[in-house]
């Protein structure tokens, strides 16, 4: 039976999770070529796709760390640390592709080429797998 800590608790981590989540998303955007809010507002669907992928990504690494962490500020952290590692390989990736495939992630993106937002967004799920699996 639910007691009024366990939804409180539940209430504070979801907020705390959510606000995570924006932030990330947003420190995210900062590190593409192009603008990710104007380009969903505009209507690619590429950029949509990336960003989508990318929130499932950090919403399920949040998840594994909350489910596995003895407290909010630790499974904050482990996010956190789980998104600064998913950025690192995400731009170790990117200049790979760009210099031996001549595949450029973000140009593509930007274009409104559907399976380069999907290729770069699932790259941050396949991570998120393997970073959750560390848990």
């Amino acid at each position: 039976m639910m007691d009024l800590q366990t939804l409180t608790a539940m209430f504070v981590w979801t907020v705390a999770g959510a606000v995570l989540l924006f932030v990330l998303m947003f420190v995210d955007s900062l590190f593409t070529k192009y603008r990710d809010f104007e380009e969903v507002k505009n209507g690619n669907m590429a950029v949509t796709a990336r960003m989508i992928l990318k929130l499932i990504a950090q919403g399920y690494i949040l998840s594994g760390s909350i489910a596995t962490a003895y407290s909010l500020g630790v499974a904050l952290l482990y996010s956190v640390v789980a998104f600064v590692i998913l950025l690192i390989m995400e731009a170790i990736v990117r200049v790979l592709l760009r210099q031996w495939a001549r595949f450029d992630l973000d140009e593509g993106t930007q274009q409104g080429k559907l399976g380069y937002g999907l290729f770069a967004g699932t790259l941050h799920l396949v991570g998120a797998f393997i970073i959750t699996a560390c848990f």
